[in-house]
């Protein structure tokens, strides 16, 4: 069995607060059973665009994630004077502009309800001689831009206008001549690094990011597979040291985009929950840094088989037979969390099934990601009667083997609240009805139909 795999008519549309609300409502289901690829990474798509922007030719991608925030991101690298084109299904192709060649748009960049868009096209105008608007729908305009500010401003770039906060909309003047800086990210971020990284392009000398702790290395991975002089190195106990060479000429190189590990995480979780289900996910990236929810839910007892891992373009991909479980509580350590910082919300879920308490330690990045994240499982477990507490950063979640559910809960605009609590409900005895559906288009246009081709009663 595979998905529907119907792609959005246009690239250019976006979902925007002003949008009517979709409620649906998960039903408890039978056992689902089915093999899908969920569609390609979000965050390699994002990256895989981009990098076609800056480089010399024309770069073939396949496999690209075909939601809303990617193709944002497109449409901006079209306003900053590429060509990026739909062939079909996945498959696009970026005609580049170089090293030196964006253009100034001559309308905001609007990046609808991505963060990891906004903050890495921000670092990528940062070393071109242009001006740049950027904007988002009412979410985005909430999440903090200071922290990828903060790094651009020291490496050159001018602020000329932004909103209370260093939040969206914004504008930046950026430069070819910045300075080359060595930068401590204060959080754990990809996206902080990320963008820094990209404006590094454009700068004299060697920018060096140096992290603490870890975080997803995309963009590491792909500047070296567009030519770019890069190097990584530890830093200390869990960090890396990041080193690149300004100026590089990038050439343009194929691009398959793997299926998104993120993404996996729900019809992963509903075939542990939903009794008799066994399902395989297909062409999955198993980067060591995106891997923590498949980690931490063997580690509560769940049946998840790694078959047939291979190498392909510098990923770890593989397909997983996935079959319900039985669950315990754990603990999760902080360290943990940039490796699965956007599933704490299912992982909250799976948590609700599970025998004991599941303790999540040092959550404080979901506070500003979509939704105030953490505050937003909270609630909604609380909407589905599951017991929980909140305690500084860390969240317990006191699982039990039979979940009422109910709601309705409230998903704040936020496409994996939306989708984690849907899947509680397949699992739940009187299902759960959440108040939007229309931001899971975000990330994941095709995950309705996919979860009802599984069995999944959702209407």
């Amino acid at each position: 069995m595979s998905s529907p795999s119907a792609p959005p008519s246009s690239p250019v549309a976006g979902i925007h607060a002003s949008a009517p609300a979709q409620p649906v409502t998960a039903r408890r289901s039978d056992a689902l059973h089915g093999t899908v690829r969920v569609p390609g990474d979000k965050s390699v798509s994002h990256r895989a665009l981009i990098f076609g922007l800056f480089a010399d030719g024309r770069t073939h991608i396949t496999g690209l994630l075909e939601g809303e925030d990617v193709l944002n991101t497109a449409a901006a690298c079209r306003a900053l004077g590429a060509r990026a084109e739909r062939l079909g299904a996945g498959e696009w192709v970026v005609d580049g502009v170089g090293a030196r060649g964006l253009v100034s748009p001559a309308a905001p960049l609007d990046f609808g309800n991505s963060g990891t868009g906004v903050r890495l096209m921000m670092g990528a105008v940062a070393g071109q001689d242009i001006t740049a608007t950027f904007d988002g729908d009412a979410s985005l305009r909430r999440r903090p831009m200071k922290r990828v500010l903060d790094p651009l401003t020291l490496m050159g770039v001018e602020v000329t206008a932004q909103s209370e906060g260093g939040r969206l909309p914004l504008t930046l003047k950026g430069s070819d001549h910045l300075a080359a800086v060595t930068y401590e990210t204060p959080v754990p971020s990809a996206q902080v690094k990320s963008a820094v990284l990209l404006a590094g392009l454009g700068a004299t000398g060697e920018t060096v990011v140096v992290e603490r702790e870890a975080t997803r290395d995309h963009t590491e991975r792909m500047l070296a597979h567009f030519g770019a002089d890069v190097r990584v190195e530890p830093f200390g106990h869990a960090g890396r040291r990041i080193t690149l060479k300004g100026h590089p000429r990038l050439k343009a190189v194929p691009v398959d985009v793997p299926a998104d590990p993120s993404s996996a995480a729900f019809p992963l979780v509903a075939a542990l929950l939903v009794p008799g289900s066994e399902v395989v996910l297909t062409d999955l990236m198993l980067n060591p840094l995106r891997t923590g929810l498949i980690t931490t839910l063997q580690e509560m007892g769940a049946d998840i088989a790694i078959l047939d891992a291979r190498d392909e373009g510098g990923e770890t991909v593989a397909s997983l037979r996935v079959r319900h479980s039985r669950l315990m509580g754990v603990e999760v350590p902080p360290e943990r969390a940039p490796a699965m910082i956007d599933e704490y919300p299912i992982l909250a879920v799976a948590a609700a099934f599970a025998e004991g308490d599941t303790i999540m330690r040092g959550l404080s990045e979901l506070r500003v990601k979509e939704s105030d994240r953490l505050a937003a499982v909270a609630d909604g477990l609380a909407a589905c009667g599951i017991a929980h507490r909140v305690e500084g950063d860390d969240l317990i979640v006191s699982g039990r083997a039979t979940v009422m559910g109910g709601g309705p809960v409230k998903t704040h605009m936020d496409h994996r609240i939306a989708m984690a609590f849907l899947v509680l409900g397949l699992a739940s005895d009187a299902g759960v009805t959440v108040d939007d559906v229309s931001f899971i288009a975000t990330s994941f246009p095709t995950f309705l139909p996919m979860m009802r081709a599984l069995g999944a009663q959702i209407d």
